[in-house]
């Protein structure tokens, strides 16, 4: 008797974002919700989305400023959802996960569903919502991915935040603290850091004080151990005169490209520089980053942001999410299908 034949993956009609074309702005931006058949290749799963985030690089992809974006595509790169078609025991597992290339040179997770390769797939965290596991990956695998460069902090070490009140600067401060490291924020005024934390962050307001001056004076003269710029080029000077000897400085963004540099301070303090763009990292190695990070979470020495529910979107209304990320929103921005 011929033994039954093993049924073919199923497709699903899936809801999706489509960008035809890029914009000047946000503003500009033409969104539209098309209907398209999805199914997985071998190595991958089938996705059900439950939640995704917009973010800075999203809204920088549609606008012109990642040359290397395609269109038409499906935007998004951060996801969290439910594994509906996949090889053997991955049916029904919660996920959550992110990478460089997709809604950017691939298609994305702006959509209702997503076929992604198995190996980039994470456990979502229990006690997280969908939409709070949507919400971490790209600040946190950003900052974990700086530190994995750099060397991760260790207790006794002090680590200086340059943009702390962003979600990159706030997931730094996290994974700092968990480490055992002392924190101390910069921020461009006078503000108290409103993050989580697993011990007190020190706040040095930049319009009002000479930040590396403060830093030697909170640190004893030594200096900051790792320098984790989150602006780049207005706090370069700065951050290199808070390195400690044999210091660290990370750097995820920049304003103006060129900066002036002090070769003979650079080497005399033996100074590290690590360049971090997360562009680079696959569904596969972005989905290593998370799984490093998932213990922080499950202990509860790491916390993700809180999704304020005037910040989720439905689909039909990407332009208005994309808009928001664009103006600078504090909140950290959702798409729910």
């Amino acid at each position: 008797m011929k033994p039954a034949s093993r049924p073919d993956r199923f497709a699903v009609e899936a809801r999706c974002v489509r960008l035809k074309a890029g914009a000047e702005n946000a503003a500009a931006l033409a969104p539209v919700v098309e209907r398209h058949t999805l199914a997985r290749a071998a190595s991958q799963v089938l996705i059900e989305i439950k939640a995704a985030a917009v973010n800075p690089s999203d809204v920088k992809a549609a606008t012109g400023l990642m040359p290397h974006a395609v269109f038409p595509r499906t935007s998004g790169r951060d996801y969290a959802g439910i594994v509906v078609d996949g090889p053997r025991g991955t049916v029904g597992r919660e996920v959550f996960g992110s990478s460089g290339d997709l809604g950017i040179r691939r298609d994305g997770t702006h959509a209702t569903h997503l076929a992604v390769e198995a190996e980039a797939t994470v456990e979502k965290p229990r006690g997280l919502s969908f939409e709070e596991a949507a919400g971490i990956c790209v600040p946190f695998v950003t900052a974990m991915e700086g530190f994995r460069r750099a060397g991760m902090p260790k207790p006794g070490e002090t680590v200086l935040v340059m943009g702390v009140t962003g979600k990159v600067g706030q997931a730094a401060v996290q994974i700092a603290t968990w480490q055992g490291a002392r924190a101390i924020g910069v921020a461009r005024k006078a503000e108290a850091y409103e993050g989580h934390s697993n011990s007190k962050v020190e706040m040095i307001d930049a319009s009002a004080a000479d930040v590396a001056a403060r830093v030697r004076e909170l640190t004893g003269g030594k200096g900051a151990d790792i320098v984790f710029n989150t602006v780049g080029d207005p706090y370069f000077q700065a951050a290199h005169k808070s390195l400690a000897l044999r210091g660290r400085q990370i750097l995820i963004a920049a304003i103006d490209r060129i900066v002036q540099f002090n070769i003979l301070e650079f080497y005399r303090g033996q100074h590290t520089y690590v360049g971090i763009d997360t562009l680079g990292l696959s569904s596969v190695a972005t989905g290593a980053v998370l799984r490093e990070l998932a213990p922080g979470f499950a202990a509860g020495k790491l916390k993700p942001f809180t999704i304020n529910p005037s910040a989720i979107y439905p689909l039909e209304e990407a332009k208005r999410a994309f808009v928001a990320v664009a103006g600078s929103s504090r909140d950290r921005v959702i798409l729910k299908p």
